[in-house]
């Protein structure tokens, strides 16, 4: 039975969750198929012999959905949806950031065709068209697959999961928190996917390398797309591939909306994504791009302390007219000017282009237009303030697919938190524990330097060293690294009073490591840090520990239903450096409840990628370089 017939099963309902679960762990250990991934194992849900509480969890503050305070404390949330994390690469983008300052300055992305992508030129002859960068590459590491396995698969599929993993970790819904979203029945991680796909342009190249003499043909069928992230994430939700052209990533957001209505998972990714691989399809002006949101009900969102990037008011499909006076319409027609005719990502390129005008305030130019607006909220009769609104509208290659989305912008002062402090500061009265984790050396080192650089340009720093601009607070930033983020092998823990003196010692410690690691071998290396390494990289003052090869809580501490109290018990006693040396231990620790009154948690640079070109009939030996991406 193959990785496919097995989730297919899984679905059908002929398998359940943990045979599922065995199944795809036995056929990993099969040559060729790599280990399981390490990023965010399946948590064990066997019900001990002895019931008693779940080992090494304490049980999340999170309420239910009857425990959300009523209308009279979070007005105007009832059958709305937060999107409370969001990531996307579009032509000249890697990043929304880049996105943003393309679409705010209305800068054109066209270009020729890419000269290193693997395979034929996908446009002819002085054709332009709005290309990706590193369309081809994938960190198979990341996620415990061989590159030998990766280059079977789409490549639309893998920049679709590394982007899925970036909006999950924007927001911070990567670790234990992903468990605690319960579905139906009570099943962890009841988290929905959603995924617009309509170009098959791998199968295509498959076909002509097997006509070539090549036995190697990738997986076809778009289904993978969304079942394959489920069973490699463990995920309880449903998992559904949408093609309905040009509207299919919008169509994926009205399906996750409806989901999430039906309470069939508690969150819910939704996406899209468009490679153009084959000349076949090549033509004047095609586009790229790959995106995804991740969507709460407002209230939930609310209750957990997610950031909420905007508001989803309503979606529908079919042809009827909105009604309404939206202050911004996002169209194939606007975003066609930005990045190209991107096939099924453009719907998710538009309503990520109305989020961020609604976050930052400006109008972005549209057709006939050549430079930002600012965009002053509206006003009701009285004079008084009221939240901007987008809407969001694409239609598919005929036939009832015309999708919209209503959205709105999220206003903290209408939807009050508990505790809620929109104060900042650079200080902190006492030392803030700060966690990093990743999967190797190499990972945990780009991913320090890069948290340690965006902290040192506009968004955390202090003094001479940041700008201001969406500066993010000791204790918010401590926080969500422990409560937002999965816990990985590779693991560092510094205790720091201020944002500067957690740049300082992060790019000190990033500078010890790769001297270790080039000292004792590639810094991708599966055993390339050793006892060595680590009494060196400790001198920076971070602890750190790598648990690939030494095993982790030597002590046992996971299995034992009493661990949840004691847990608890150490950080009521402020007893914080008894939980991180057990956290450095390997012990899996539920940081989010561990605080009976969480704050708010906010978006952080994502995890960096060392990706690598890999393409059907990859070599081994072509695989030693690398870059972050």
């Amino acid at each position: 039975m193959d990785e496919r017939e097995i989730l297919t099963r899984f679905k059908a309902g002929t398998l359940d969750r943990g045979q599922t679960v065995q199944l795809l762990a036995e056929l990993e250990a099969v040559p060729g198929h790599g280990p399981r991934p390490v990023l965010s194992p399946v948590p064990d849900r066997t019900p001990a012999r002895n019931p008693g509480p779940e080992p090494s969890r304490i049980p999340s503050p999170v309420p239910d959905r009857a425990d959300v305070p009523d209308s009279d404390e979070v007005p105007d949330t009832d059958d709305r949806f937060a999107v409370v994390g969001i990531a996307g690469r579009y032509p000249f983008a890697p990043d929304l950031r880049v996105y943003w300052q393309n679409v705010r300055e209305g800068r054109d992305t066209s270009s020729a065709a890419p000269l290193g992508r693997p395979g034929a030129s996908p446009l002819g002859p002085g054709q332009r068209g709005h290309f990706l960068d590193g369309a081809a590459d994938f960190d198979p590491d990341f996620f415990g697959m061989t590159s030998h396995r990766a280059s079977l698969l789409d490549p639309q599929e893998r920049l679709f999961l590394e982007t899925v993993w970036e909006a999950l970790e924007d927001a911070g819904c990567t670790g234990t928190r992903l468990d605690a979203l319960t579905g139906p029945g009570g099943a962890p991680r009841g988290l929905g996917v959603f995924v617009g796909v309509s170009a098959a342009d791998y199968a295509l190249v498959a076909a002509e390398a097997w006509a070539r003499g090549s036995r190697e043909m990738p997986e076809s069928g778009h289904w993978s797309l969304a079942g394959r992230l489920s069973g490699l994430l463990g995920l309880s939700g449903p998992a559904q591939a949408v093609d309905t052209a040009e509207s299919s990533a919008l169509v994926a957001v009205h399906l996750a909306v409806g989901a999430l209505r039906r309470g069939e998972c508690a969150a819910a990714v939704a996406g899209g994504v468009e490679l153009l691989l084959h000349p076949s399809r090549g033509r004047q002006g095609a586009g790229e791009g790959v995106g995804a949101v991740v969507l709460k009900p407002l209230a939930r969102a609310l209750a957990d302390g997610d950031h909420v990037h905007a508001v989803v008011r309503s979606t529908s499909t079919g042809t009827s007219a909105w009604t309404g006076t939206p202050g911004l319409r996002e169209t194939r027609e606007t975003t066609v000017c930005r990045v190209g005719h991107a096939g099924a990502v453009t719907g998710l390129a538009a309503l990520t282009a109305a989020v961020l005008q609604l976050r930052y305030g400006i109008l972005a130019p549209a057709r006939g237009s050549d430079t930002a607006t600012p965009w002053p909220r509206p006003r009701d009769a009285r004079g008084e303030e009221l939240p901007r609104t987008a809407l969001v509208e694409v239609a598919g290659a005929g036939g009832p697919f015309d999708v919209r989305a209503v959205l709105e912008e999220f206003a903290p002062d209408r939807h009050p938190r508990d505790g809620q402090d929109d104060g900042w500061e650079d200080a902190a009265e006492r030392d803030e524990l700060i966690l990093l984790s990743a999967p190797t050396p190499g990972h945990l080192a780009a991913t320090a330097a890069r948290l340690a650089d965006w902290l040192a340009s506009d968004n955390g720093g202090s003094g001479d060293i940041g700008t201001g601009d969406e500066r993010v607070a000791l204790t918010d930033l401590a926080r969500s690294l422990r409560a937002g983020r999965a816990a990985q092998p590779c693991r560092i823990a510094l205790l720091a009073d201020s944002i500067l003196q957690v740049v300082g010692t992060l790019r000190e410690f990033v500078n010890e490591l790769v001297d270790a690691v080039a000292a004792g071998g590639d810094v991708a290396g599966a055993d390339a840090v050793g006892s060595g390494a680590y009494e060196r990289a400790r001198d920076s003052g971070v602890r750190y520990v790598d648990l690939r090869t030494g095993g982790s809580d030597p002590l046992g501490l996971g299995h034992v239903p009493e661990t949840h109290d004691y847990l608890g018990a150490l950080w009521r006693g402020g007893r914080v450096e008894q939980l991180t040396r057990l956290w450095l231990s390997g012990l899996d620790i539920d940081w989010a409840a561990l605080e009976s009154r969480p704050g708010p948690l906010v978006p952080l640079p994502p995890s960096a990628f060392l990706r690598r070109p890999l393409w059907l009939g990859h070599q081994e030996g072509a695989e030693e370089t690398g870059k972050d991406g």
